[in-house]
């Protein structure tokens, strides 16, 4: 598991108080980011691997401005081209989860517009990442 920690800012929320639901995408996003550099990849656009094929989000519980959140990233799924991964967005005081969000990325190659098979070195370190089964 990956944890980031965001801070809901005011711009982020909506007329009733609560973080936009747009905005969980933000912090999805930036999850993702972390996550990649976690695996050691740059974020050097001209060598760019991943491409984002789904992304949802299920709102559990409602967020507030300046809300201190943990993201929470694990794999769930790890294919041939692909993978997903899932994550939990919870109060970093209380641990109350706030949303669930879920991504599949595929591994692509840009310059030829086609998908590509997950190299080995990036299997073994997804691996380190899979969500338990118990969970």
């Amino acid at each position: 598991m990956q944890e980031i920690q965001v801070q809901a800012r005011f711009g982020e929320t909506d007329a009733l108080g609560h973080i936009n639901n747009t905005s969980y995408f933000v912090y999805l996003e930036e999850a993702r980011i972390r996550f990649f550099e976690s695996l050691g990849y740059s974020m050097e656009l001209n060598d760019w691997k991943f491409i984002l094929a789904s992304t949802k989000c299920d709102f559990v519980s409602q967020g507030y401005f300046d809300q201190l959140l943990t993201v929470k990233t694990y794999v769930s799924r790890i294919g041939s081209k692909s993978f997903q991964l899932e994550h939990d967005i919870v109060c970093s005081q209380t641990q109350l989860l706030i949303a669930k969000g879920t991504a599949i990325i595929v591994y692509y190659d840009f310059k030829n517009q086609k998908s590509e098979i997950l190299p080995e070195l990036l299997k073994e370190g997804l691996k380190s990442y899979l969500l338990p089964i118990n969970n």
